[in-house]
Protein backbone atom coordinates (compact mmCIF):
# COMPACT_ATOMS: atom_id res chain seq x y z
CA UNK A 1 0.00 0.00 0.00
CA UNK A 2 1.21 3.66 -0.81
CA UNK A 3 0.84 5.85 1.93
CA UNK A 4 1.34 8.79 0.63
CA UNK A 5 -1.67 11.15 0.98
CA UNK A 6 -3.65 8.94 2.47
CA UNK A 7 -6.18 10.31 4.88
CA UNK A 8 -6.66 7.96 8.20
CA UNK A 9 -9.89 7.99 10.91
CA UNK A 10 -8.94 6.13 13.72
CA UNK A 11 -10.47 5.42 17.13
CA UNK A 12 -9.08 5.32 20.71
CA UNK A 13 -5.77 6.68 18.52
CA UNK A 14 -4.69 9.19 21.12
CA UNK A 15 -2.93 6.39 23.62
CA UNK A 16 -2.15 2.68 23.38
CA UNK A 17 -2.12 0.87 20.26
CA UNK A 18 -3.76 3.08 18.64
CA UNK A 19 -1.35 5.86 19.21
CA UNK A 20 1.69 3.34 18.30
CA UNK A 21 -0.30 2.79 15.20
CA UNK A 22 -0.46 6.65 14.11
CA UNK A 23 2.94 6.36 14.75
CA UNK A 24 3.86 3.92 12.44
CA UNK A 25 1.85 5.10 9.80
CA UNK A 26 3.57 8.65 9.78
CA UNK A 27 6.81 6.58 9.60
CA UNK A 28 5.18 5.07 6.21
CA UNK A 29 4.57 8.94 5.18
CA UNK A 30 0.86 9.49 6.00
CA UNK A 31 -0.22 13.10 7.49
CA UNK A 32 -3.21 13.44 7.66
CA UNK A 33 -5.44 12.04 10.54
CA UNK A 34 -8.44 12.09 12.55
CA UNK A 35 -8.93 10.48 15.83
CA UNK A 36 -11.76 10.00 18.18
CA UNK A 37 -10.96 9.94 21.62
CA UNK A 38 -12.88 10.58 24.93
CA UNK A 39 -10.35 12.58 26.43
CA UNK A 40 -9.48 16.20 25.02
CA UNK A 41 -6.28 16.62 26.89
CA UNK A 42 -4.82 13.20 25.11
CA UNK A 43 -6.26 14.41 22.04
CA UNK A 44 -4.50 17.58 22.03
CA UNK A 45 -1.17 16.23 23.16
CA UNK A 46 -0.97 14.02 19.78
CA UNK A 47 -0.37 17.58 17.65
CA UNK A 48 2.28 18.61 19.75
CA UNK A 49 4.08 15.03 20.07
CA UNK A 50 3.36 14.65 15.88
CA UNK A 51 4.35 18.07 14.39
CA UNK A 52 4.72 16.73 11.12
CA UNK A 53 1.18 15.24 10.94
CA UNK A 54 -2.35 17.05 10.82
CA UNK A 55 -4.79 16.28 13.46
CA UNK A 56 -8.69 16.66 13.34
CA UNK A 57 -9.25 15.77 16.99
CA UNK A 58 -13.34 14.34 17.66
CA UNK A 59 -13.70 14.24 21.44
CA UNK A 60 -16.30 11.89 21.44
CA UNK A 61 -17.42 8.33 22.44
CA UNK A 62 -17.99 5.51 19.93
CA UNK A 63 -21.14 4.16 21.79
CA UNK A 64 -22.81 7.75 20.57
CA UNK A 65 -24.88 7.54 17.59
CA UNK A 66 -24.86 11.48 18.04
CA UNK A 67 -20.72 11.36 18.36
CA UNK A 68 -20.08 8.77 15.53
CA UNK A 69 -22.56 11.45 12.86
CA UNK A 70 -20.57 14.14 14.12
CA UNK A 71 -17.60 13.15 13.18
CA UNK A 72 -18.53 11.94 9.99
CA UNK A 73 -20.04 15.41 9.00
CA UNK A 74 -16.65 16.87 9.97
CA UNK A 75 -14.57 14.05 7.54
CA UNK A 76 -16.85 15.11 4.66
CA UNK A 77 -16.42 18.39 4.82
CA UNK A 78 -13.27 18.70 5.71
CA UNK A 79 -11.35 15.71 3.61
CA UNK A 80 -14.77 14.62 1.50
CA UNK A 81 -13.22 11.01 1.38
CA UNK A 82 -11.67 8.13 3.90
CA UNK A 83 -8.61 5.99 3.15
CA UNK A 84 -7.98 3.59 6.21
CA UNK A 85 -10.80 3.35 8.70
CA UNK A 86 -8.68 1.79 12.33
CA UNK A 87 -11.43 1.04 14.79
CA UNK A 88 -9.37 0.38 17.89
CA UNK A 89 -11.30 2.02 20.70
CA UNK A 90 -12.40 -0.64 23.40
CA UNK A 91 -13.03 -1.42 26.97
CA UNK A 92 -12.41 -4.21 29.44
CA UNK A 93 -14.56 -5.19 32.44
CA UNK A 94 -13.50 -8.70 33.76
CA UNK A 95 -15.19 -10.99 36.27
CA UNK A 96 -17.66 -13.69 37.10
CA UNK A 97 -20.66 -12.82 35.01
CA UNK A 98 -23.01 -11.89 37.96
CA UNK A 99 -20.50 -9.75 39.60
CA UNK A 100 -20.29 -7.46 36.24
CA UNK A 101 -22.76 -4.74 36.78
CA UNK A 102 -24.77 -4.25 33.96
CA UNK A 103 -23.62 -0.96 32.97
CA UNK A 104 -20.58 -2.62 31.99
CA UNK A 105 -22.03 -5.48 30.08
CA UNK A 106 -24.37 -2.92 28.14
CA UNK A 107 -20.99 -0.48 27.80
CA UNK A 108 -18.56 -3.41 26.39
CA UNK A 109 -21.16 -4.11 23.87
CA UNK A 110 -21.85 -0.59 22.90
CA UNK A 111 -18.22 0.46 22.79
CA UNK A 112 -16.56 -2.56 21.37
CA UNK A 113 -18.80 -3.81 18.83
CA UNK A 114 -22.45 -1.83 18.35
CA UNK A 115 -20.18 1.31 17.76
CA UNK A 116 -17.90 -0.65 15.49
CA UNK A 117 -20.46 -1.54 13.43
CA UNK A 118 -22.26 1.57 13.49
CA UNK A 119 -18.71 4.02 12.78
CA UNK A 120 -17.74 1.62 10.01
CA UNK A 121 -21.70 1.54 8.22
CA UNK A 122 -21.54 5.61 8.80
CA UNK A 123 -17.63 5.64 7.21
CA UNK A 124 -18.22 3.58 4.11
CA UNK A 125 -19.68 6.25 1.90
CA UNK A 126 -16.17 7.88 2.33
CA UNK A 127 -13.93 5.03 2.02
CA UNK A 128 -15.49 3.88 -0.97
CA UNK A 129 -14.30 7.01 -2.53
CA UNK A 130 -10.93 5.67 -2.31
CA UNK A 131 -8.95 3.64 -4.84
CA UNK A 132 -6.93 2.18 -2.21
CA UNK A 133 -9.19 1.58 0.95
CA UNK A 134 -8.76 -0.58 4.04
CA UNK A 135 -10.81 -1.09 7.69
CA UNK A 136 -8.76 -2.56 10.06
CA UNK A 137 -10.62 -3.85 13.26
CA UNK A 138 -8.63 -4.71 16.54
CA UNK A 139 -10.46 -7.92 18.11
CA UNK A 140 -8.42 -9.88 20.49
CA UNK A 141 -7.24 -12.98 21.40
CA UNK A 142 -9.66 -13.82 23.49
CA UNK A 143 -12.20 -12.80 20.22
CA UNK A 144 -10.60 -16.27 19.55
CA UNK A 145 -9.84 -18.15 22.36
CA UNK A 146 -12.58 -17.40 25.15
CA UNK A 147 -11.36 -17.43 28.85
CA UNK A 148 -13.40 -17.45 31.82
CA UNK A 149 -14.12 -14.46 33.73
CA UNK A 150 -14.20 -12.42 29.93
CA UNK A 151 -17.00 -13.60 28.88
CA UNK A 152 -18.63 -10.07 27.62
CA UNK A 153 -15.00 -8.80 26.39
CA UNK A 154 -14.17 -11.94 24.86
CA UNK A 155 -18.05 -12.38 22.71
CA UNK A 156 -17.54 -8.62 21.52
CA UNK A 157 -13.70 -9.57 20.28
CA UNK A 158 -15.31 -12.57 18.91
CA UNK A 159 -18.26 -10.28 17.26
CA UNK A 160 -15.32 -7.98 15.53
CA UNK A 161 -13.90 -11.35 13.87
CA UNK A 162 -17.07 -11.98 12.51
CA UNK A 163 -18.05 -8.86 11.78
CA UNK A 164 -14.62 -8.53 9.40
CA UNK A 165 -14.77 -11.60 7.83
CA UNK A 166 -18.63 -10.41 6.63
CA UNK A 167 -17.20 -7.46 5.22
CA UNK A 168 -14.04 -8.77 3.40
CA UNK A 169 -16.90 -10.69 1.83
CA UNK A 170 -19.04 -8.12 1.41
CA UNK A 171 -16.43 -4.99 -0.40
CA UNK A 172 -14.84 -8.09 -2.56
CA UNK A 173 -15.41 -6.00 -5.59
CA UNK A 174 -14.24 -2.94 -4.20
CA UNK A 175 -10.77 -1.68 -3.09
CA UNK A 176 -10.89 -1.94 0.28
CA UNK A 177 -9.01 -4.35 1.90
CA UNK A 178 -10.35 -5.22 5.65
CA UNK A 179 -8.28 -6.66 8.21
CA UNK A 180 -8.51 -8.10 11.98
CA UNK A 181 -5.96 -7.74 14.27
CA UNK A 182 -5.69 -10.15 17.62
CA UNK A 183 -3.27 -8.60 20.27
CA UNK A 184 -2.32 -10.72 23.35
CA UNK A 185 -2.15 -8.74 27.09
CA UNK A 186 -0.57 -5.86 25.56
CA UNK A 187 1.34 -2.58 28.31
CA UNK A 188 -1.51 -0.24 27.58
CA UNK A 189 -4.10 1.47 29.86
CA UNK A 190 -6.22 -0.78 29.61
CA UNK A 191 -4.32 -3.58 31.18
CA UNK A 192 -2.86 -1.49 34.20
CA UNK A 193 -5.36 -3.19 36.53
CA UNK A 194 -4.37 -6.69 35.68
CA UNK A 195 -2.44 -9.02 37.21
CA UNK A 196 -0.02 -9.53 33.96
CA UNK A 197 3.52 -10.19 33.20
CA UNK A 198 5.52 -10.50 29.91
CA UNK A 199 3.00 -8.46 28.03
CA UNK A 200 3.91 -6.78 24.72
CA UNK A 201 4.52 -3.02 23.77
CA UNK A 202 2.04 -1.22 22.60
CA UNK A 203 4.53 -0.12 19.56
CA UNK A 204 5.05 -3.99 18.48
CA UNK A 205 1.38 -4.83 18.04
CA UNK A 206 1.18 -1.15 16.07
CA UNK A 207 4.48 -2.73 13.85
CA UNK A 208 2.75 -5.82 13.90
CA UNK A 209 -0.31 -4.28 12.63
CA UNK A 210 0.83 -1.74 9.87
CA UNK A 211 3.44 -4.82 8.72
CA UNK A 212 0.46 -6.62 7.86
CA UNK A 213 -1.64 -3.87 6.15
CA UNK A 214 1.40 -3.73 3.96
CA UNK A 215 1.20 -7.47 3.04
CA UNK A 216 -2.35 -7.51 2.69
CA UNK A 217 -2.63 -9.78 5.39
CA UNK A 218 -6.23 -10.39 6.67
CA UNK A 219 -5.86 -11.56 10.27
CA UNK A 220 -2.82 -10.15 11.85
CA UNK A 221 -2.19 -12.61 15.32
CA UNK A 222 -0.18 -11.71 18.30
CA UNK A 223 1.49 -14.66 20.41
CA UNK A 224 3.28 -16.20 18.10
CA UNK A 225 3.05 -19.84 16.90
CA UNK A 226 2.01 -20.68 20.67
CA UNK A 227 -1.11 -18.51 20.05
CA UNK A 228 -1.55 -20.17 16.81
CA UNK A 229 -1.50 -23.33 18.16
CA UNK A 230 -4.06 -22.68 21.21
CA UNK A 231 -6.50 -21.28 17.81
CA UNK A 232 -6.30 -24.40 15.76
CA UNK A 233 -6.73 -26.49 18.99
CA UNK A 234 -9.86 -25.07 20.30
CA UNK A 235 -11.11 -25.02 16.86
CA UNK A 236 -10.71 -29.08 16.52
CA UNK A 237 -10.98 -30.13 20.08
CA UNK A 238 -12.39 -27.03 22.71
CA UNK A 239 -12.69 -29.59 25.83
CA UNK A 240 -8.58 -29.44 25.95
CA UNK A 241 -8.85 -25.71 26.08
CA UNK A 242 -11.70 -26.20 28.75
CA UNK A 243 -9.52 -28.83 30.62
CA UNK A 244 -6.77 -26.20 30.76
CA UNK A 245 -8.76 -23.23 31.38
CA UNK A 246 -9.84 -25.65 34.52
CA UNK A 247 -5.99 -26.42 35.51
CA UNK A 248 -5.29 -22.53 35.88
CA UNK A 249 -8.56 -21.01 37.24
CA UNK A 250 -7.27 -19.69 40.30
CA UNK A 251 -4.77 -18.13 38.50
CA UNK A 252 -7.17 -16.73 36.05
CA UNK A 253 -9.27 -15.64 38.65
CA UNK A 254 -6.44 -14.06 40.33
CA UNK A 255 -5.91 -12.08 37.03
CA UNK A 256 -8.83 -10.34 36.57
CA UNK A 257 -9.73 -9.27 40.25
CA UNK A 258 -9.31 -5.76 39.53
CA UNK A 259 -9.60 -5.89 35.90
CA UNK A 260 -11.77 -3.24 34.24
CA UNK A 261 -10.93 -0.26 31.94
CA UNK A 262 -14.25 1.52 31.22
Amino acid sequence: MDFKNKKVLITGGNSGIGKGIVKELINRGVKDFAVIGRKKESLEKLRTEFMNANFISIQGDVSKTEDLDRALETLNKEWGQLDILINNAGVVSAGKLQDISDEDVISQININITGLILLTKKALPLLLKSNEGAIINVSSGLGYVAMPFYSVYAATKAAVRHFSEAMRRELADHPIHVMTVYPTATDTNMMKNADVNNMDSPEKVAKATIVGLVKGEIDVILGGEDRKEQIVLNFNHPEKIDEMAKKNYEALKKRTKNHRAM
